[in-house]
């Protein structure tokens, strides 16, 4: 995996990602006890969410009433809760020389109403560059997990987005395995990729990840 300084900042920013049934909230709480743990100041939020302003736009992208919201306008609520993400929460923390672990980031909508709602992902990708500022993160650990495997995990679908049909959570997935088989850096995500098999056992996904997190944070600290 190569590494490149997403942002400015002399903290490190790191996001878990990729398909719904994957663990990431799970995996994040364990994350941030264990960055913590080392001493680490360590700053966790969800996108969408994390502010006054995310909080009050969540349930609108997620909850199943009759209002109609386009593709296009879930993807901009989406940047919103966002843009005021960074601006009150990430930079500052990040500024601040602390840890950021997100769950979800920018990545979630270029593959969500990009890849597999029918908008061109080098758009949504220009757009999310504009709403975060620039502050893309340190690593995207992507948790991939098989369709079938997920829906086993989940069971009901759980809000407005997870409603939707099989045939979308697959294009989800293949969104998310596109990003990582783009040459590095992705071209609509220019940020550090890697893929982790959270189909196992919750354990071995937790020392996957811990071993992605101490190379990058080696590497912040020797750059």
């Amino acid at each position: 995996m190569s590494f490149e300084r997403s942002h400015g900042h002399p903290g490190c920013f790191l996001v878990l990602d990729g398909p719904d049934g994957g663990g990431k909230t799970t995996q994040a709480r364990r994350l941030v006890d264990w960055l913590r743990s080392t001493g680490r100041v360590v700053t966790t939020c969800r996108d969408p969410g994390g502010t006054g302003l995310g909080e009050r736009l969540r349930p609108i992208v997620q909850d199943r009433s009759e209002t109609l919201i386009g593709m296009r306008a879930e993807m901009l609520l989406f940047q919103a809760s966002r843009a005021q993400l960074v601006e009150e929460v990430i930079a500052p923390a990040l500024a601040a020389g602390g840890v950021v672990v997100s769950d979800r980031y920018l990545l979630a909508n270029i593959v969500y109403q990009g890849t597999a709602g029918g908008l061109l992902e080098e758009e949504i990708g220009l757009v999310g560059l504009v709403a975060a500022g620039g502050v893309l993160p340190d690593l995207t650990l992507i948790l991939d997990i098989p369709v079938e495997v997920a829906r086993a995990r989940i069971g009901p679908a759980r809000d407005r987005i997870e409603d939707r049909p099989s045939d979308y959570q697959a294009k989800v997935r293949a969104g998310f395995l596109a990003a990582l088989g783009q040459p590095a850096p992705c071209a609509y995500y220019p940020a550090p990729l890697v893929r982790i098999d959270a189909g196992r056992d919750a354990d071995l996904v937790f020392e996957a990840i811990k071993s992605e997190v101490i190379d990058v944070l080696a590497r912040r600290q020797g750059g």
